[in-house]
């Protein structure tokens, strides 16, 4: 049976072709004892699976869920735990660097019932769990959903004027809870269906994502996908133009550090 995840533990450079650069230097930074988050990569025989079926390969989904486990374990945490959850980063690479390839997704697994658990990880920082969220949702419906990225930029946009600032950190908790609900909004009339509120929904539906990315790119495209562990509510730059060029790449998704 094919294998189609690799713990960041295994391999190296030497499978980049099937774990992508990203995944590759993780692997290799492990193997040379530097401390890594944990995580996962979904290889690049995956997406070429997916891409020729148009379906996830059989058992895809089943090792996905084995290694989102181990990840747990290793991290103390779980995903859509709603005291204490466990968030996910998703992000795109290749076996050669492909600049604006796809935009990482950050925060995976928050939802409206874990949001309040992630502020209780920070401290009781309600004003960073909600900008996480939104933040969350913005990345998320553009990147999987192809949300145009003006209709949030306009939305927050009028939430600063009405709170009389020009700098997002003039909006408090409540005005971020709000704003979240303007996302929200959008999210539905842009889809016709509600903002997932199943973390594993997220995650799965992200990792596609990185696959369908490739089919712009190439008449042979192929990605890969890693998880591991980034730091939640990270700004996120403008979509940038996909490459032409027919390379693989691979997706991260990785455990959430956050403030103590």
């Amino acid at each position: 049976m094919t294998k189609y995840v690799y713990d960041f533990a295994e391999g190296g450079m030497e499978l980049k072709d099937l774990l992508g650069g990203k995944g590759g230097n993780l692997a290799e930074m492990v193997r040379l004892g530097l401390p890594v988050p944990p995580g996962f990569t979904v290889t690049t025989d995956a997406c070429r699976a997916y891409l020729r079926t148009g379906d996830e390969p059989f058992g895809l989904a089943d090792e996905i869920g084995l290694h989102l486990e181990r990840l747990e374990r290793q991290a103390g945490r779980r995903l859509g735990d709603t005291a204490d959850p466990l968030l996910v980063s998703v992000r795109s690479g290749a076996k050669f660097s492909m600049p604006g390839m796809m935009e990482t997704i950050l925060n995976v697994g928050l939802t409206d019932a874990t949001v309040a658990g992630l502020a209780g990880q920070t401290g009781g920082d309600a004003r960073f769990a909600w900008d996480s969220y939104r933040r969350l949702i913005q990345m998320y419906g553009r990147t999987v959903c192809d949300v145009p990225g003006d209709r949030f930029d306009a939305a927050l946009d009028a939430a600063k004027a009405a709170k009389g600032t020009t700098d997002d950190l003039g909006l408090d908790a409540a005005d971020l809870r709000a704003l979240v609900g303007t996302y929200k909004d959008i999210f539905r009339a842009h889809t016709g269906r509600d903002f997932p509120q199943d973390p594993r929904e997220q995650l799965d539906r992200s990792i596609r994502a990185v696959f369908q990315s490739t089919c712009a790119t190439s008449s042979s495209p192929s990605s890969a996908a890693s998880c591991g562990c980034c730091r939640p509510g990270s700004a996120s730059g403008p979509r940038r133009p996909r490459s032409s060029s027919p390379r693989s790449s691979s997706t991260t998704a990785s455990s959430t550090w956050t403030r103590r």
